[in-house]
């Protein structure tokens, strides 16, 4: 008998209780909170139709997020994904009504072209971030004024549509009573999550938020890493394009509008740090839910639109200010002894 299994299991003490509710813990409560509020005050909250319509609201902003959290794991911010997703559909969308084309090709091309920009536009913002030590608020700012410009000069400001009827059935097709869209975004989840609690370049990107100069003194190339992590939310943005075409059947050059600022709020509010080097991928997936029950229970409510604008920026408001104290509060907390 080993060892370890002779010894009594720990029990959890009260620090790691305390870093566990500040973290994942506490946003799971606050979402159960506006589920039970919104039930016992809108009858229609729990229909099995109304699920579905907060699974499907909620996808667009998901896959988006997962990209945005490893881009505020380093400390940076991509401002530029409402306007890049915009710039990845009308790029894509004409191949989906090319003449000729099956449309299982014809799908894939879209793919493929909507997935190769939105990683080029990624990559152009953590190049130039880098090599010129410009912030990537600045450089994804730029980006998205060019990237929005280029949209609507691409299509003379005009809207994309007649996509074939199995790409739009599949955008509202469900599997096992869920939103198919939603089960990709849950993998996009699942895949950002391996990536950053699996592997190197995961440890690295947490390492980088944390202390980027330690990292540069022990022989990794943070550049490397950086410059990945906004390739990485290109492609998440060219992935949330074809699901926007898929869903609603059009491309348009001012989609996505306001979209950035949705993705970063889910981030935060899913517990990641602004600075960076903090959060997890089950923060920002039950960000964006808290985000889209709390849009949806307003709406069955009867809270005007820009009610419910006014009332999302508070909630905002009040995460950034919950993760200043939160970090003050995590450092006076005294570290676990052992594990």
């Amino acid at each position: 008998m080993t060892a370890s299994a002779t010894l009594p299991r720990k029990p959890r003490t009260l620090p790691a209780l305390a870093r566990q509710v500040m973290g994942e813990g506490g946003i799971g409560i606050a979402l159960l909170a506006l589920v039970a509020i919104f039930t016992a005050t809108a009858p229609k909250f729990l229909t099995s139709d109304n699920l579905t319509n907060i699974a499907t609201e909620i996808t667009l902003n998901t896959m988006l997020a997962v990209g945005m959290t490893f881009v505020i794991l380093v400390g940076g911010i991509d401002l530029s994904v409402g306007s890049v997703m915009a710039l990845c559909a009308v790029v894509s969308g004409p191949l989906l009504t090319a003449h000729g084309i099956p449309t299982p090709v014809a799908v894939l091309l879209a793919v493929l072209v909507s997935v190769l920009v939105g990683m080029v536009c990624g990559l152009i913002n953590g190049l130039v971030s880098e090599r010129w030590r410009v912030p990537s608020f600045i450089i994804t700012l730029g980006m998205m004024n060019v990237a929005r410009g280029a949209a609507l000069q691409y299509t003379d400001a005009k809207t994309i549509y007649d996509f074939p009827q199995g790409f739009s059935t599949f955008g509202t097709s469900t599997l096992l009573g869920v939103p198919t869209l939603f089960w990709i975004a849950l993998a996009m989840v699942a895949a950002g999550h391996f990536v950053l609690t699996r592997t190197v370049f995961g440890r690295l990107v947490f390492a980088i938020g944390s202390n980027e100069e330690a990292v540069r003194l022990s022989g990794h190339r943070t550049s490397v890493v950086k410059v990945s992590v906004f390739v990485i939310s290109g492609l998440t943005v060219g992935i949330a394009a074809v699901t926007y075409m898929a869903r609603l059947n059009i491309a348009s050059p001012i989609l996505g509008d306001g979209d950035e600022l949705n993705a970063i709020a889910a981030v935060v509010i899913g517990g990641a740090s602004l600075s960076g080097g903090k959060g997890s991928m089950i923060g920002t997936l039950l960000g964006a839910c808290l985000l889209g029950v709390l849009t949806n229970g307003l709406l069955l409510m009867g809270v005007s639109d820009f009610q419910r604008q006014m009332i999302t920026g508070l909630v905002i408001m009040v995460a950034v200010v919950v993760d200043h104290y939160r970090g003050r509060l995590a450092a006076r907390l005294p570290a676990e002894a052992g594990s």
